[in-house]
């Protein structure tokens, strides 16, 4: 062992170039180079590669890697040949490469130039590669995230399960196997599906300090995501997205608003993955909008904040998600946006599963779903979850329930009521029943029991059922309550709960004042009064000056929008209510200038800041009724066509005027109205209205004219004199 312990050391500082090991690094490298099947349990950042890359290199023979991704087997073979000049002592074997590069790796691995051959499980297990592996010097199996061998994971393979075979097969060599995420069900299950029971185990502290969480909920996702990368410029990140649609829409709406995005999932060709992998550790781009096909082993330090768009489908998933972020000991935010909708595609997306299938995903979902509601320590939560408990109460300030102010509520009595029941139950009920039971709600489950005979049936009808949910939440933290997910999560008390019940005691249970929802700076929901008022005097005096209404130049929305959003250049004034490039070009620079001016001598903080651009939608039913009336084609024809009614065609129209284009329908007004009453009506609104209210103008012509022929009379005043 002494031999070992130099030459580890000594391969430590020549070849990785570190002086010493952290946590179980060593222990779990000297178990694997005795022989010994071992079992690390690390998290994200915690160093578990070096775990089978140094033994590898000390080892004879070569390690075989087995890794699910392609991109993660590229990023250890570009990682480890980092370290020196032999370019074969890693390569990767899977279907990426051609045959005679097939050809090339066997006959390096064959003349024991390579110390680790990274391969995925489905190429592991197939006939030919087997009886490869048995002419080869093996020097022992790792089985990187080897969480993808359980179905209780977050990442499930099937084709793991064929490994523990496949190797036996092979010929039985010492097994490593490694994992950020696992659960006990989790663990116990890679331990069964890879037989190694007599195993050496490493589990590390799953807690990461330097990471804060934090829930946002009802709020609009897209614009919260750009405001916070802008605030967090030049730093790396990541978005999770549930679907590829979505994390190309994201990655695209992020490039518009100037930053630089790529979109990551299994449906892009391979090698563009590939291209995106190296773009994002090469800092071409900033961000990598990506479902969950992207992360495993992705070994970029600097990531500074991870966001999940959707919600995560299981707690592991989130906390191997998130533990991308500051691998490097540095800060590392946690985003995640809830919303309903997501839960409920979950719940239809199991709805087709199998009903073992089902009945885990349903569990892993009220997992995720009770770390979100929770108002208790996301930390706790989280390392709960993991088996390891987390003795304070707050994190210092390092998620969103901790920094937020609380108020305490004692729940002693309420939860004596929830112990006995789930004591008179005998553990036969998981959460969701045994509230139904406490509210008094029949379900099929309860109606097999004779309810009538429960003590506890009924027994908290007057509270509600999300709060008894967050008060078993705590009482399972706090280790009064044993939640079995081996059973699908029945509910049976602790030795400590049933203490309590004996003795029962204050328990304070912490409840939020407020919820950050949103960037702290302070974005205008209310117009402007004062330079509202200004720009109305300065439509006034350019009214004066073309000798028409004020309303001719712009309408008061368009004014109001303007003195909500700001705008100070020509691509955020088109943005506003009523402006097209007629009345950019016309009127745009005298309200920019003006705005500008109210803007700094203020020291305003814009809304424009903070929009968020998106693509813009081609309006077709815009185009076809510019070209069609340029054809003066009868309005008839076109409601006809489009399958739309005279107002709305009328309303299409308008916001077309409205926006500064021009269009004829004087060939249309010709067949309703004459010329006098042509006259009459321009007249009023020239000379003697004070707005452009319609039905003023009904009102004044004492109801001659019909509601439709007052407002196609304004259409053609705005679009003859203001466009």
């Amino acid at each position: 062992m002494e031999n070992i312990d130099k030459l580890i050391h000594k391969n430590l500082k020549d070849f990785f170039g570190f002086k010493k090991f952290k946590g179980n690094q060593e222990a779990a490298i000297k178990s694997i180079i005795s022989g010994n099947d071992t079992f690390v349990i690390m998290p994200t950042g915690g160093g578990k590669s070096l775990c089978y890359q140094l033994p590898a290199i000390t080892m004879e023979g070569a390690a075989i890697i087995i890794s699910p991704l392609i991109a993660l087997m590229k990023n250890q073979v570009d990682s480890i040949r980092s370290y020196g000049e032999n370019k074969d002592i890693a390569h990767m074997f899977n279907s990426s490469l051609s045959k005679n590069e097939k050809v090339y790796v066997k006959n390096s691995v064959l003349n024991g130039k390579t110390k680790l051959l990274l391969i995925a499980p489905e190429t592991m297990n197939k006939s030919e590669n087997i009886d490869f592996f048995k002419k080869c010097r093996i020097s022992f199996f790792a089985i990187d995230e080897a969480h993808c061998i359980s179905e209780w994971g977050h990442d499930f393979r099937p084709e793991y399960r064929k490994l523990k075979q496949t190797i036996l097969n092979i010929g039985k060599k010492p097994i490593i196997a490694l994992t950020a995420t696992a659960t006990e069900k989790v663990r116990k299950d890679i331990v069964k599906n890879l037989g190694i029971d007599k195993h050496k185990s490493f589990t590390s502290s799953f807690n990461r300090p330097n990471l804060e969480y934090e829930i946002r909920r009802e709020v609009n996702v897209k614009t919260e995501i750009v405001k916070f990368i802008k605030n967090h410029a030049n730093k790396s990140g990541i978005i999770y997205c549930l679907e590829r649609k979505t994390a190309e829409e994201v990655s695209e709406l992020l490039n518009l608003n100037n930053i630089k995005s790529l979109p990551y999932h299994a449906g892009i060709e391979s090698k563009i993955r590939m291209e995106t992998q190296d773009a994002f550790l090469m800092e071409r781009i900033d961000v990598v909008v990506a479902t969950i096909a992207f992360g495993m082993g992705i070994d970029k330090p600097d990531v500074r904040y991870v966001i999940h768009y959707n919600l995560p489908k299981s707690l592991e998933n989130y906390y191997q998600e998130t533990g991308r972020a500051g691998r490097d000991g540095g800060e590392g935010k946690c985003i995640l946006f809830y919303n309903q909708a997501d839960v409920e595609k979950f719940k239809n997306f199991n709805f087709k599963k199998n009903n073992t299938e089902k009945e885990i995903g349903m569990e892993l979902l009220e997992e995720i779903i009770s770390y979100v509601e929770s108002d208790s320590c996301r930390r706790k939560k989280i390392l709960h979850y993991f088996g390891e408990k987390y003795e304070d109460d707050n994190c210092n300030n390092k998620c969103d329930n901790c920094k937020h102010p609380t108020e305490t509520k004692d729940i002693q009595d309420v939860l004596v009521v929830i112990l006995t029941a789930i004591l008179e139950l005998n553990g036969k009920f998981n959460t969701t029943q045994l509230i139904s039971i406490l509210t008094g709600k029949s379900t099929s489950k309860i109606n097999n029991h004779i309810t009538s005979e429960l003590v506890s049936f009924k027994k908290l009808e007057h509270l509600q059922e999300n709060y008894i949910k967050k008060i078993i939440q705590i009482a399972i933290l706090e280790n009064m309550i044993l939640k079995d997910i081996e059973t699908f999560g029945k509910l049976n008390t602790t030795k400590k709960g049933e203490d309590f019940l004996k003795t029962p005691t204050p328990l304070l249970k912490k409840e939020k004042i407020k919820v950050c929802t949103s960037s702290p700076k302070p974005i205008p929901s209310v117009i402007d009064k004062e330079l509202f008022e200004a720009l109305k005097i300065l439509r006034k005096k350019i009214a004066h000056k073309n000798n028409v209404p004020p309303f001719i130049i712009f309408q008061d929305p368009s004014i109001e929008d303007m003195a909500l959003q700001y705008p100070v250049n020509n691509e955020e004034f088109k943005n506003i209510i009523g402006v097209g490039e007629g009345k950019l070009k016309k009127y745009g620079s005298d309200f920019i200038e003006l705005i500008k001016n109210h803007v700094t001598e203020n020291n305003i903080e814009r809304i424009q800041d903070y929009v968020v651009k998106s693509k813009a939608n081609k309006n077709d039913l815009k185009i076809f009724i510019i070209q069609n009336a340029d054809r003066k084609r009868p309005f008839e024809d076109i409601i006809t066509e489009k399958k739309i009614d005279t107002n709305r065609l009328i309303e299409e129209i308008e916001k077309i005027v409205n926006a500064g284009t021009k269009i004829n329908i004087d060939y249309h007004i010709d067949t309703i109205l004459d010329e006098n009453q042509q006259n009459e009506i321009q007249d009023y609104f020239i000379n003697e209205a004070t707005n452009e209210s319609t039905s003023e103008a009904i009102d004044y012509f004492d109801h001659e004219y019909e509601e439709e022929e007052i407002r196609l009379m304004k259409i053609k005043i705005f679009s003859d004199l203001a466009n």
